[in-house]
């Protein structure tokens, strides 16, 4: 998830070069200064928002990489300025990458160590980097997630909604109408949905989630997350939608989190009305895994009963 304010400054002192869990270069490492790290692609996890949260795992691979790909240069140098480390830096972003795969890929198969950044959390949730990672691995290049801080999950621990099951959902439609038909096929799904949105388009999100989930559905909006103005507010749907309606559009980064529906026994009518309402936006094989998925039912009974709903329009 994109970050470009954080808020509070780090220590400049880098973290300690060892790096525990790399093989020597006798088993295929390759030496760095005083750090070592296997050839491929690093899926290296940054800030969401306070730049000391960053593990020393990260600070040394982004410190030994022969490139960092950035989502956005700027926002990558404040970060490596602050804990000191000088890294070759180079964009790499959805308007770029169709043109700088290749190349990339050549490096790795060459043996290049690169580390892929987002802005902020870990790359690939809801930000650039999937296409390379699936590339790089049909390529068989070699792939280290480099784990760290992620607003989806600083989201679910504050919220204090059940973390047993969760279902990340990333950002919603902009358009309402497509907004509450996507919201309206997770309504069943029992779970924790996690979305992503932007404060100019909050109290409208809020609106459309609480009509198609119902308003008294338990929910928190958390905003800034680690940084100095951090909040988390808890209230139902639509008491959340009538505040920041209220309110007017909040500042920074914000993840929504809807508690799961309560419990109850599953009709074939509920199943119907889910497989149209995803029939609406999806292939029928798409539409019947993601309802027998949702209920828990057998893919095959939910593709076929899926065919007949599509013959009968």
């Amino acid at each position: 998830m994109s970050s470009k304010d954080p808020s509070i400054p780090a220590d400049s002192r880098s973290a300690s070069q060892t790096h525990a869990g790399e093989t020597s270069a006798g088993h295929g490492g390759r030496q760095h200064g005083s750090a070592q790290l296997q050839p491929g692609l690093h899926i290296v996890s940054t800030p969401i928002g306070n730049l000391r949260d960053i593990t020393l795992r990260a600070l040394d691979t982004l410190a030994a990489a022969d490139e960092v790909l950035a989502e956005d240069t700027r926002v990558a140098r404040k970060l490596m300025d602050a804990h000191g480390i000088r890294a070759k830096l180079s964009a790499y972003h959805d308007h770029n990458g169709a043109e700088r795969r290749p190349g990339l890929l050549r490096k790795l198969e060459d043996g290049a160590t690169i580390a892929l950044i987002s802005d902020a959390g870990t790359p690939l949730v809801s930000d650039p980097g999937w296409k390379l990672v699936r590339d790089a691995a049909d390529a068989g290049i070699r792939i280290v997630p480099v784990p760290g801080a992620s607003a989806m999950l600083a989201g679910l621990v504050a919220s204090a909604l059940p973390s047993d099951r969760f279902m990340f959902c990333g950002f919603l439609p902009v358009k309402s109408g497509q907004r509450q038909r996507e919201a309206k096929a997770l309504a069943s799904v029992p779970a924790t949905l996690i979305f992503y949105e932007g404060g100019s388009r909050l109290a409208a999100c809020l609106s459309d989630l609480a009509a198609a989930l119902g308003e008294e559905r338990p929910a928190v909006v958390t905003r800034e997350l680690t940084k100095l103005f951090e909040e988390t507010r808890r209230a139902p749907l639509g008491e959340l939608a009538a505040h920041y309606q209220a309110e007017g559009a909040p500042r920074g980064e914000i993840v929504i989190l809807v508690g799961p529906p309560e419990a109850t026994e599953t009709s074939q009518d509920d199943i119907d009305t889910a497989l149209r309402t995803a029939l609406a936006d999806m292939p029928v094989k798409q539409a019947a895994n993601t309802v027998a998925a949702t209920f828990n039912i057998s893919k095959r009974d939910a593709y076929q009963r899926a065919l007949t709903l599509k013959a009968d329009g």
